[in-house]
């Protein structure tokens, strides 16, 4: 039957988009946690008078905001790549080298494509994400922060207590990364709402996949008389279980917001 074989086909696609936003869903949230990591470190410099070891810390959450960002799927492909499939998105390779560019943008390659997948007929969900809009707020803060100590004013670890222009910088940067955090919380949010359309889509393609077996045993055990029943009655319990396809969208992003 080629509605069943098209259900199928429908199935395979989300349940290999259902694993990339289950995926995201880790790596996001990892994302936010590391921008709160990094406005607590500042907070402490500031609170404490002491930033002597805020840019080891900075050095560890640039090392893993960028492993993330250029991590790979099980087919080898970034995920965050945005269509450049084959193409690591975040270019630099150290704190120094990201200080240096002339804007944060220098930093990304990826392209602007994002991935979305047909669930059923007139049905997509777009779960797709690029490194740089879910990057370019916290690697801009760690290259503000990385600039900042290079520069005349900075030198953190040398510093036995904030002068008065490295407290002011910092305490900028605890009402930025508060911004930042807030935007990753979003992004997070988002992705969950669309993993968690995806679940649902995979749920009802399996009912109408139980359905469309039941439609062939159905029919191919009975007579014809039985037959015109038994397809009258497929018809309605079909009407029913496409009518759940129009609840993938009454999801509500506010139901995944993460709370910090």
């Amino acid at each position: 039957m080629y509605a069943k074989a098209r259900n199928d086909a429908y199935s395979t696609a989300t349940s290999l988009a259902t694993t990339q936003a289950d995926m995201q869903d880790t790596q996001l949230t990892s994302l936010s946690d590391l921008s709160a990591q990094l406005k607590k470190a500042v907070t402490d410099a500031v609170g404490n008078n002491d930033a002597g070891t805020l840019m080891s810390t900075v050095q560890n959450i640039f090392e893993q905001v960028t492993s993330i960002l250029n991590s790979k799927d099980a087919s080898g492909d970034y995920i965050y790549g945005g269509g450049k499939t084959g193409t690591a998105p975040v270019t630099v390779t150290s704190l120094s080298a990201l200080a240096a560019l002339p804007a944060v943008s220098g930093a990304f390659v990826n392209g602007t494509n994002k991935k979305s997948v047909q669930v059923a007929d007139g049905q997509t969900v777009a779960y797709g994400v690029t490194a740089s809009d879910v990057g370019t707020g916290l690697m801009q803060s760690l290259k503000d922060i990385a600039a900042f100590d290079a520069g005349g004013s900075g030198n953190f670890s040398a510093t036995p207590n904030l002068t008065q222009a490295q407290n002011t910088f910092l305490s900028g940067q605890i009402t930025t990364l508060g911004k930042v955090n807030s935007a990753l919380n979003i992004a997070t949010a988002q992705n969950g709402n669309a993993y968690n359309q995806l679940k649902a889509a995979t749920s009802q393609q399996s009912a109408m996949s139980t359905l469309y077996s039941g439609f062939v045993s159905g029919l191919q055990d009975t007579n014809l008389a039985e037959a015109a029943t038994q397809l009258s009655l497929n018809q309605t319990a079909l009407q029913v279980a496409l009518q759940v396809t129009a609840s993938l969208n009454q999801l509500s992003l506010l139901n995944y917001l993460p709370i910090k």
